[in-house]
């Protein structure tokens, strides 16, 4: 079994992300590739103390990226990573800016 911190990398904070968060109390995260939903679900409920209604995976692939070396092109691949959308039940929230401050 691994630590909540192990499957919860990050909070993403995009401007979409936030739209969700402030208007269908569903908050998105970038989660361990091996993670699955029910994983997802304990470790949030772990770490942020409230309770999950449902959760959604999507496997995000990794960008190509092209750099010039000398005289001539390198091309390769960002690594692919997996995003995780979690719906809080009604009257709870997750405060990320807290402790800015």
């Amino acid at each position: 079994m691994a630590f909540a911190e192990d499957i919860i990398i990050k909070p993403l904070m995009t401007e979409k992300c936030m739209n969700l968060q402030d208007n269908e109390r569903k908050y998105t995260f970038r989660v361990s590739e091996d993670a699955n939903k029910i994983q997802i679900r304990k470790a949030v409920e772990e770490l942020f103390k409230v309770a999950v209604e449902s959760v959604r995976i999507q496997r995000c692939l990794g960008k190509t990226v092209t750099r010039r070396i000398r005289r001539s092109r390198v091309t390769g691949r960002k690594p692919n990573w997996k995003k995780a959308i979690v719906t809080l039940k009604e009257g709870f929230e997750i405060d990320f800016f807290k402790d800015v401050m």
